[in-house]
């Protein structure tokens, strides 16, 4: 499981010959402005610690260490997995820090008898099974490893005629029903990509079928992307994507302790009472075993935005194949190992600064997750290093490796949910990686720390171009928005990058351990990797994810490992070390004033095509338009677009600016004097500081899914990993439920005025 974007190759040689002096200019640089948090002085001796740190890295460790973490299957429940858990706890301890295994009893359902057959004319029984690759020492390893399955899916033992359903997300069943196709009392057949895998089985359910089938398309990540491993990085034919289908967006974690943490103590749900696990069987298979399946569909020939890249004509059904699917699971709880390790702080120690990834796999697991863990662990190495040559930080220092989160989140949800009120009142900082590869720095996370990154980023050089990480992402941003098919999210993000200065971070959503922190405890939170040149996607979550694929296909060298740690080793230190928390405020403002603007344009677009939909409707175009040999019913009329009053969130967005602007004018005044505040008045500024993400959250939670109390970042009920900002109103209106819009409306603003009266608080502190 990972929210890091695979982006595309860097087309962009001549962009950097053109910006290459300015580049040159800006590498190594902090012309941003002043260290944030440091007095000039501590700032020079801030720069000698972190150069320091990084002449500790060595990416000899991290290649060692992912070779030994990876040599097993490393799923949750499987004695590697401990065996990882007890190796990094050790390292822990040599290193100098007070380091313990955090353990909680989890529901893990594993599979007992998984089993689909094609029946009829051509009957054909899948394989089910992914075969060894030549030059991979473990892809024939099959002690203590599960075949192909998705966790939290129901049981089952069905048999039904096929429906295709494309990706399985809304507009697809709205196109099934236009052709007068019906799911009910069918199994579903799906292609991943186009949305996160819990959707499809999840509507698949409410549209009433019987069971769901998820495959990999070549088009999506096999040979149609390039080679195939071994030759290439790309998904054989035999690959299958695992993966949790749990209705994570109700709430991440053991379904069975929502909201409470899954100590030995802890009180249970029932199984049938548990929302995010599914009703119906579910499975993941290959495209080879796929193809025999699509092929025995007849039928409308599907759309053209719904044909792949196998050979053969994609059809829609139903039937006349009908396949038996068979998925048995043993849902016993199975223990989890975090572990955790301390180092406490010497002026401040019960602020903390959390650092985490996980070292659960779903296979082997190289690239997802451990690629990131070998990252985190380096920087635990280099920072052991520092406190043996005397220097100790200020704040308290967590780093913590996860397990179970490939199924759920479970190892960082159980841990924040256990001890959610000491993380309120002591953490102050999140910073998450999970995969890793070569390529370009992502970077998402509370837009109050995205000064913070900027400045970081702008000190670190990327291996291959010799530019700093900051620069030759602006680059990238520069190319990707001017593409003649760029989406328009691209489009802005280039012309925010292009303004020169801090280049934009993105917003979270979910799919990695640092939803429990920002989106139900309200820490602030940063999610950082390197990626988009690698070709790591094509085994994503399969057999094949694999050192020696690793080693050939995502970063060689280890040197993106190495910038990686010292892109989030930095932010620690720093964070660690400053006499003022290093947060600009101002840039979440600017920020919200951006989100607000887009519901704008998302409520007038809504009401125009809405208009537009009904005068076609009214007209019958749809119906004239149709092939009167291939019928296509018109699609259902939507709801009118009554007045939805975004006016509350326009007043506290604009209030909300000017307190940003008075606290960052009061900033810059004490930051001229080397933050020169008595240690009492320090302490209370930098208590309300590390608490300011909290005043974004709502303790209602959002509509539907109280778990998730943040009211700006959020992931999308219909998106999965993808975000929704402002969630309360946007995911409303994009729904249509007209009266909840205005609702949030008002509810989101309330919140951001207790966001302001904080802000102002820390003004009045720096005032006095």
């Amino acid at each position: 499981m990972t929210s890091l974007r695979i982006r595309p190759l860097l087309a962009a040689a001549c962009l950097l010959a053109t910006v290459g002096s300015a580049m040159a200019a800006a590498q190594g640089t902090h012309d941003d402005g002043a260290m944030l948090g440091f007095s000039s002085d501590n700032a020079i001796a801030q720069r000698q610690l972190e150069q320091r740190f990084d002449a500790l890295l060595d990416p000899a460790d991290q290649r060692a260490w992912l070779k030994q973490m990876s040599s097993a299957p490393n799923q949750v429940g499987s004695p590697h997995d401990k065996a990882n858990a007890e190796f990094m706890l050790a390292k822990f301890r040599e290193w100098g820090w007070d380091a313990h295994i955090e353990t909680f009893s989890v529901l893990y359902p594993t599979p007992k008898k998984v089993a689909l057959e094609l029946l009829g004319a051509k009957p054909y029984t899948a394989t089910l099974r992914e075969p060894a690759v030549a030059g991979d020492a473990t892809s024939d390893i099959r002690k203590d490893s599960l075949p192909p399955y998705n966790v939290y899916g129901g049981d089952g033992d069905v048999t039904a005629e096929l429906v295709y359903a494309n990706y399985g997300m809304p507009d697809d069943y709205k196109a099934l029903a236009r052709r007068g196709i019906d799911v009910r009392g069918k199994i579903v057949i799906t292609r991943y990509g186009g949305g996160w895998r819990g959707l499809k089985p999840k509507l698949a359910q409410e549209h009433g079928a019987v069971g769901c089938l998820i495959y990999s398309d070549p088009s999506d990540d096999g040979y149609a992307q390039g080679d195939v491993y071994p030759k290439g990085g790309w998904r054989p034919a035999e690959g299958v994507q695992r993966g949790s289908v749990a209705d994570m967006q109700l709430y991440p974690g053991d379904p069975l302790t929502p909201g409470i943490g899954s100590t030995a103590s802890a009180k249970r749900l029932a199984l049938k009472d548990a929302r995010t696990i599914l009703k119906i069987p579910v499975l993941p298979i290959s495209y080879a075993d796929a193809t025999p399946l699509l092929e025995a569909l007849t039928g409308p020939v599907a759309p053209a935005g719904w044909r792949g890249a196998l050979p053969l004509t994609y059809h829609v059904g139903p039937g006349p194949a009908r396949v038996h699917l068979t998925v048995e699971s043993d849902w016993s709880r199975k223990p989890i190992y975090d572990v955790i390790a301390k180092l406490k702080g010497s002026t401040a120690p019960d602020q903390w600064i959390v650092r985490g990834n996980h070292h659960d796999g779903w296979m082997f697991g190289a690239w997802d997750p451990l690629a990131g863990n070998v990252a985190l662990l380096a920087e635990a190495k280099a920072i052991g290093g520092l406190v043996k040559q005397g220097w100790r930080p200020q704040r308290t220092l967590v780093y913590a490796s996860w397990d179970g989160e490939e199924p759920g989140l479970l190892g960082s949800t159980e841990w924040a949910e256990t001890h959610a009120k000491e993380l309120q009142a002591k953490a102050v900082l999140y910073v998450n990686s999970d995969t890793n590869g070569r390529g370009f720095l992502d970077a998402e996370g509370s837009h109050s720390l995205q000064h913070l990154v900027n400045q970081v980023a702008d000190g670190v050089t990327d291996p291959e171009t010799r530019v700093s990480v900051r620069e030759r992402l602006r680059a990238h941003m520069l190319v990707d928005g001017t593409r003649k098919d760029a989406k328009p999210e691209a489009k802005a993000i280039a012309k925010l990058a292009e303004a020169g200065g801090d280049v934009p971070i993105g917003a979270l959503g979910s799919g990695s351990d640092y939803s429990a922190f920002l989106e139900h405890l309200g820490i602030a939170s940063l999610n950082l990797g390197f990626g988009g040149e690698d070709d790591n996607g094509g085994i994503y979550h399969s057999r094949y994810d694999s050192f020696d694929h690793y080693v050939r296909f995502g970063d060689p060298t280890f040197e993106y490992g190495v910038a990686l740690s010292r892109v989030a080793g930095h932010i620690v230190l720093r964070s660690a070390d400053a006499s003022v928390l290093p947060m600009r405020f101002g840039d979440f403002s600017s920020t919200l004033d951006r989100y607000v603007g887009e519901l704008h344009k998302l409520v007038d677009s809504t009401r125009k095509d809405t208009a537009q939909q009904h005068r076609l409707l009214d007209m019958h175009a749809f119906s004239l338009d149709a092939d009167p040999a291939r019928p296509l019913a018109p699609p259902a009329r939507d709801s009118d677009v009554p007045a939805i009053d975004l006016a509350p969130l326009d007043r506290a967005a604009k209030q909300l600016g000017q307190s940003a602007q008075a606290f960052q004018l009061a900033y810059a005044r004490r930051a001229s004097t080397g933050f020169n505040l008595p240690a009492p008045q320090q302490r209370q500024l930098n208590q309300l500081m590390g608490r300011m993400e909290q005043a974004l959250t709502n303790p209602d939670g959002l509509p539907g899914r109280p778990w998730f109390k943040h009211m700006i970042y959020a992931p999308g009920m219909l998106t999965g990993y993808g975000v929704k900002t402002v969630p309360g109103v946007r995911e409303a209106i994009e729904a249509r439920r007209w009266d909840e819009a205005n609702r949030y409306a008002v509810i989101t603003a309330r919140v951001l005025d207790g966001y302001r009266v904080q802000l102002d608080r820390l003004t009045t502190l720096l005032d006095k």
